[in-house]
């Protein structure tokens, strides 16, 4: 079985596309979150219960969890499928998660993440798009159709030969539009992707309110993710690891100060 999941809930394009291309090599479920959760990050729902409902999306049955995309992965694989899925499969997501600001942001990274800590290989996927149709599923535009199947060859990749060693999930990203000519890269995460700024301003009643938000960058160092997709209209493929601790790492000076 591969289980499909997101952050942009039922009515996204990306899903719907992932759907229709998945079913064909085996059989396709979902548990995704009842609405839209974008930037959710790995947010877990400890503060109350979550409600889960039967769904079907073309004519494939699912479910919609009433919380992040890492609630709906989490209680998918503990509680909703007695079978183990071969693969999780989390997007097709409106807007690219390209640098490591989006990657600990995204709720579709998230999933997989989710996923991964969980023993199940994933992948997720993400599109470039307008920065208008961010959050918007109804209103986006991007080439998912044609996306799903570059997708549909790298699941059946990851079927049938596994992650590499010591990938535990794939970040994969694609530019709005694609052909033929599209290159593929392997890339690395870009340290930063966006000049965050916050906009100030003042309510009816007078009090202030505010807007997180950023400005994307123009140039990023080559063999990056943003670097192949905004500068060279790459597909970017980027392996993935979830233990971000650094290694043999001379801190005895540090233990010492803290134990003499």
């Amino acid at each position: 079985m591969i289980l499909i999941s997101n952050d942009d809930g039922p009515a996204s394009p990306g899903l719907h596309s992932l759907i229709r291309e998945l079913s064909d090599l085996d059989e396709v479920s979902f548990s995704i979150p009842e609405g839209q959760r974008s930037a959710a990050s790995m947010s877990l729902t400890f503060h109350k219960p979550l409600r889960v409902k039967r769904v079907k999306i073309r004519g494939i049955s699912g479910y919609a969890v009433s919380g992040s995309p890492a609630d709906a992965v989490s209680i998918a694989l503990l509680k909703l499928f007695d079978e183990r899925p071969r693969v999780l499969v989390s997007g097709i997501n409106i807007g690219d998660n390209t640098g490591v600001q989006d990657i600990f942001a995204s709720g579709t990274v998230a999933a997989a993440i989710q996923a991964a800590i969980m023993g199940v290989p994933a992948v997720a996927f993400s599109m470039e798009i307008g920065e208008q149709f961010v959050f918007s599923a109804g209103g986006a535009r991007g080439n998912f159709a044609r996306a799903a199947t570059v997708a549909k060859t790298i699941v059946k990749y990851i079927m049938d030969e596994g992650l590499p060693k010591d990938v535990r999930f794939l970040n994969v990203n694609f530019p709005s539009e694609i052909n033929d000519e599209t290159k593929v890269l392997i890339t690395w995460p870009a340290t930063t992707k966006y000049d965050n700024y916050v906009v100030k301003r003042i309510d009816p009643r007078g009090k202030p309110y505010y807007w997180l938000w950023g400005k994307r960058l123009d140039r990023y160092p080559e063999g990056s993710d943003a670097h192949a997709l905004f500068d060279l209209r790459a597909i970017s493929i980027t392996p993935m690891k979830v233990d971000l601790s650094v290694r043999n790492v001379d801190l005895l000076n540090l233990v010492r100060a803290i134990r003499p």
